[in-house]
């Protein structure tokens, strides 16, 4: 979980969106790093594919900071 990800060329503006995730919705060798988790928070592209899962929303808000990247919430 600590690999850095290409976000992609400069294209003006870069944004990706947070949004919960419930653990129980994933792919069972995610579930199994999730420690006791019952929800993650993912980055996701404009068009919804997910970049990373981290473990809280301050996280997903520092990836994004982090990769110089706009985080916004997704409800």
């Amino acid at each position: 979980m600590d690999t850095r990800y290409d976000f992609g060329a400069e294209t003006g503006e870069r944004i990706v969106y947070v949004r919960p995730v419930a653990v129980a919705d994933l792919p069972e060798e995610i579930r199994a790093q999730a420690a006791g988790l019952t929800q993650l928070y993912a980055l996701c592209d404009a068009n919804g594919e997910r970049l990373a899962l981290v473990k809280d929303r301050w996280m997903a808000f520092a990836l994004a900071r982090e990769n110089e990247v706009q985080a916004v919430n997704v409800h």
